[in-house]
């Protein structure tokens, strides 16, 4: 595994305001957090979810032109053209904010500013690169300098360009199912007075893919996100507050390796406390499991986001024609295009007939994007995910996220493991659970908590 290095240490301050329309059906959507002195992983209460505040967005926000729809589905935006590096920029500094209007599915939410925000991270060979994301704080009259920030990563899965956060929450890629499982926890944290920084991992609009999937590079991308948070003056948030990680599915890969890296690679960040649901753990046994289940899709796309960051995977060399044209298909797509392809056995577009997971020229790669295998994080740490593989959702072995919580423990790490029967008995008769469950939602109070 390429060796952790301590970077020159930089910040960075931005402003984003999404709003906590959070709510598109109240099955899945958001809820308020209660700080307690004990957790309560139960599921939030509709109560809790029509918040004060998530209804203040609506009453407050308004709905969007026509033209306003339109250009966020296809306009250009000229803030992701990227300025020429010197060489010798700390990673985390900002390169550019700009602030805009938070909109989605055609709603633009009140009581909540928003920054795009372009910065200097580093790929995994420690050369630097650029990233872009966006940061979002509740206007609830409180003072920006006393808000905890959390760093929440989706469960972005997408390889292709203008499908990550930044696209998302200004009225690109409504269809991706990330942003609409972000809805909920964003909207917690946001009546919870809590400021948030979210990562599109790379450039959103680079047409190349930028490897997305690579959990070393995500999770890099992720803390150079909060240090360029605090460098925007406008917005004023206060560096030696608390931080919090909250990454799930996709976002849980690069959220583990930031919560493992923190104390390295960014020191002088205040994480206090990490949640990490349903994420690849080990890489091979993903692709392994999710070949030709439902989550076959989201296993090819792996391997795709992987291969920026690993040129010598040499994908291409190795897919038969057919192969070969998915490839290109997902590159350029979001991960809505993913879910079309369930069931599909991997080892049919590969020249060789090999599954994926047993390719030699990846399994290098494979293990050095399997979380656990680098220091232990210093911060608490809450661990959920399915107790056992009876959910036809589930797309990671259940097992792994049990032998994570044991690794962290065994490091010295506070850490909370919480199962969560995901079994489709209670989709059918706890629809409501289930869904909150499913986004994270029963974790945001302790996550607040453990900030407080």
């Amino acid at each position: 595994m390429t060796p952790i290095r301590i970077p020159r240490v930089t910040r960075a301050r931005c402003r984003a305001g999404v709003a906590a329309f959070a709510l598109a059906a109240s099955t899945t959507l958001s809820s308020p957090v209660v700080a307690s002195a004990e957790p309560d992983f139960g599921a939030p209460s509709l109560g809790e979810i029509f918040t004060d505040y998530t209804l203040g967005t609506f009453r407050d926000g308004t709905l969007a032109t026509p033209q306003q729809i339109s250009d966020g589905l296809s306009a250009p935006d000229p803030f992701y053209a990227e300025p020429p590096l010197r060489g010798d920029e700390a990673p985390g500094t900002l390169l550019g904010a700009e602030p805009f209007d938070v909109q989605f599915i055609g709603v633009r939410p009140g009581n909540l500013s928003a920054w795009k925000i372009m910065y200097v991270t580093e790929d995994v060979r420690g050369g630097l690169d650029i990233s872009t994301g966006v940061v979002m704080v509740p206007e609830d009259g409180r003072d920006d300098a006393s808000r905890p920030l959390v760093a929440y990563q989706e469960a972005n899965d997408s390889v292709g360009a203008n499908c990550h956060p930044s696209s998302q929450w200004s009225g690109g890629a409504q269809e991706d199912a990330s942003a609409w499982s972000a809805l909920g926890p964003l909207a917690q944290l946001w009546s919870a007075g809590v400021a948030t920084v979210i990562s599109d991992v790379g450039n959103d609009a680079d047409p190349n893919p930028h490897g997305v999937f690579a959990g070393r590079y995500a999770g890099m991308a992720l803390l150079n996100g909060i240090r360029a948070a605090y460098e925007i003056d406008e917005l004023g948030l206060n560096p030696a507050n608390p931080v919090g990680i909250f990454g799930i599915a996709g976002g849980g890969v690069g959220g583990g390796f930031a919560a493992e890296y923190q104390p390295h690679y960014a020191p002088e960040i205040n994480l206090r406390a990490t949640v990490l649901e349903a994420m690849a753990v080990n890489q091979r046994n993903f692709i392994e499991f999710a070949s030709g289940g439902l989550g076959s899709g989201f296993a090819f796309a792996t391997l795709l986001g992987l291969e920026p960051q690993y040129p010598q995977m040499r994908i291409d060399d190795k897919l038969t024609p057919a192969g070969r044209a998915l490839a290109d298909a997902f590159r350029d797509s979001c991960q809505i295009t993913y879910f079309g392809t369930p069931f599909l056995p991997l080892n049919a577009l590969f020249t060789s007939g090999e599954e994926p997971a047993d390719i030699a020229d990846f399994q290098s790669v494979f293990a050095d994007n399997n979380l656990g295998e680098s220091a232990a994080p210093t911060s608490k740490v809450l661990i959920t995910n399915c107790g056992s593989d009876n959910s036809f959702m589930g797309i990671t072995p259940a097992a792994e996220a049990r032998d994570l919580a044991d690794r962290y423990r065994a490091g010295g790490t506070d850490v909370t493991y919480h199962p969560l029967d995901c079994g489709t008995d209670v989709m059918l008769t706890d629809v409501y659970r289930w869904g909150t469950e499913l986004f994270g939602m029963h974790t945001v109070d302790w996550l607040v908590t453990s900030l407080n």
